[in-house]
């Protein structure tokens, strides 16, 4: 039966997505809920999952086209029509070969047991057919798509082992790649009955990692009776093989099908007998990227490093061991060279000298800022703000707040917190202009867009309700948007709803910057970084006096239509004397 895969509803407000790329082919198999492609709206880039497991029969819409929501992608056949029709052969030409023995099989019952015993068998040959493919039987694990340029994953650790239940989306091993470190969930609720690649061993997108089936003993010894059925590839040719004699001749081949018990050979590949010549180290052993990038930035030389993996492959802890192994054995000598080790290194962009498409993020991003440069009369205001007493505050309150909330304590949650407080006192700049109507909306609430800086681009996840969260609220939302934009599996309608946006600039060392307002809003905030300098300051004491503080820039940028320059001196100075003012203790546990 033909199984229809459409693009899925994606956010209350995107009503139509690009396929970007497909990840199979026609004719190539899939399993349920694989990601079959990859689509972007206006909003977000996302994978579709395949519906339902079995071959991709027909691609209907061709990469870089675009469709409504609803709109037919592709069909699969799920196979559930296609055994049917094969059974029903089979069937007709098993009688039709009976009738002549069966004169024979009244004088010989035994014979007559043999004859039945062998169409038994040729019924049940399908089912143990796919089994020699992959071992056991059930669903399969696979590695998934995990970026764009990911073709490839080094298995670093197993979580569940052979024969353990595992539930639906409970993580099941690890998965390294050179890009990201990341923890791959079963597709499945049953018991792993196989692990087909092991720790240490890289396979490529789309390989079978491990099989899960139905709650209930690992089949580890289940592929064992699976050379039995193998002569059921002599079901095909069965027509021929109708006469008596031939029958007999059939069990002579099943002696050899024994032979693939060795399939159980696989078993050695995990034993830590490979080691041994570990300690030979051959310079020709596959170095994942993941482990070469982690040596070149640790100053490791892969030539002197023993590895500890299968078949005496380098591994991610080996080279962390080596490199703290050569900083403890020479800590006097590096304080010399200190000076000369702190110039970066410059690493050369792949990117240089080539021309390459434009990602349709890009574009988004490129239309969307246009728009609004073309579209608003904006201007940008800044003010210098001391938060040396936040910056005490955090370092004396962030080890207990890590433990009690689960989330790092950083500047940003003071900021969005002094941010939004200010919002509520001048709704001119958390406001929107209703062009087509010529009026202007004043928000009830503080949706706060959050500036994230992804490997696609910039994308801002929205923090709803921003005004009626406490620090540890405004963290933990702020770490698990990020996150999710990171990991690609943030969806449209959390990047949607913004009334006004936060930018922290200052992240990678700029002094400020001037912002562009996004549409649709009047006003952002741009952080900028923050630097320890000398600044004259009132002491109760000792009156004007010059002291080593913390100071930050802060700049507003903001529709000139709405906003006059007066409101926006008048909102910067509002966050200022929140944010020196530094009235959070109670907030983080202080």
């Amino acid at each position: 039966m033909a199984v229809s895969v459409t693009l899925p509803a994606l956010g209350e407000s995107v009503t139509e997505g690009t396929v970007t790329r497909w990840l199979k082919a026609e004719g190539e198999r899939v399993e349920a809920d694989e990601p079959l492609l990859e689509v972007s709206t206006d909003k977000v880039d996302t994978e579709i999952p395949a519906p339902a497991a079995g071959v991709l029969t027909a691609i209907k819409v061709a990469e870089d086209e675009t469709v409504e929501v609803g709109a037919e992608l592709a069909l699969i056949d799920d196979g559930s029509g296609a055994p049917a029709a094969e059974a029903a052969p089979a069937a007709a030409e098993a009688p039709a070969a009976e009738p002549q023995p069966e004169p024979s099989a009244a004088s010989s019952g035994s014979t007559g047991a043999a004859d039945a015993a062998q169409p038994a068998a040729a019924a049940e040959a399908p089912a143990p057919a796919a089994a020699p493919a992959g071992g056991a039987e059930g669903t399969d694990v696979v590695l998934p798509a995990l970026g764009e340029s990911v073709t490839e994953g080094t298995v670093t650790r197993w979580l569940k082992e052979v024969g353990e239940e595992v539930q639906a989306d409970e993580p099941l091993l690890e998965v390294s790649t050179d890009k990201v470190d990341t923890e791959i969930p079963a597709p499945a609720s049953g018991t792993l009955l196989e692990i087909v690649v092991g720790e240490d061993e890289t396979a490529e997108v789309g390989a079978k990692l491990a099989v899960i089936g139905a709650a209930g003993a690992a089949p580890a010894a289940a592929p064992a009776p699976a050379p039995a059925p193998a002569p059921a590839a002599a079901p095909e040719p069965a027509p021929a093989p109708a006469a008596a004699a031939p029958a007999p001749a059939a069990p002579a081949p099943a002696a050899p099908a024994p032979t693939p018990a060795p399939a159980p050979a696989p078993a050695p590949k995990p034993a830590p007998a490979a080691p041994a010549p570990a300690a030979g180290e051959g310079d020709g052993a596959y170095v994942t990227p993941l482990v070469r990038k982690l040596a070149a930035e640790n100053g490791v030389d892969l030539s002197t490093v023993k590895g500890t993996g299968v078949g005496g492959r380098i591994r991610k802890q080996d080279v962390i061991a080596a490199a703290e192994a050569a900083k403890a054995a020479a800590p006097a000598p590096a304080a010399a060279p200190a000076a000369a080790s702190k110039a970066p290194v410059i690493e050369v962009s792949p990117l240089r000298g080539q021309t390459v498409k434009m990602p349709r993020m890009r574009k988004v991003i490129g239309d969307n800022m246009m728009k609004a440069l073309h579209g608003q009369a904006q201007l940008t205001s800044v003010v210098e703000v001391d938060i040396t007493k936040i910056m005490r505050m955090r370092n004396k309150a962030k080890d207990a707040f890590a433990q009690r909330e689960g989330v790092k304590l950083s500047p940003m949650p003071f900021f969005v917190k002094a941010a939004v407080q200010a919002l509520k006192a001048h709704p001119v700049v958390n406001a929107r202009i209703n062009e087509d109507e010529g009026t202007i909306t004043y928000f009830d609430t503080e949706n706060v867009g959050i500036a994230v800086d992804a490997e696609k681009g910039l994308m801002t996840p929205v923090i709803k309700d921003a005004g009626d969260l406490n620090i540890a609220g405004i963290a933990r939302k702020t770490a698990d948007l990020a996150g999710k934009v990171r990991a690609n599996k943030i969806t449209p309608d959390e990047l949607s709803g913004a009334t006004f946006t936060i930018s922290n600039t200052g992240s990678r060392g700029a002094l400020f910057d001037t912002v562009i307002v996004p549409p649709n809003q009047v006003g952002i905030l741009g952080i900028g970084a923050t630097v320890k300098r000398p600044v004259v300051i009132n002491h109760p004491e000792l009156g004007e006096t010059i002291a080593v503080r913390d100071m930050t820039y802060l700049a507003l940028s903001y529709d000139h239509r709405l906003v006059d320059g007066a409101d926006a001196a008048r909102y910067l100075t509002t966050v200022k004397q929140i944010l020196e003012a530094a009235e959070f203790e109670t907030e983080i546990g202080l």
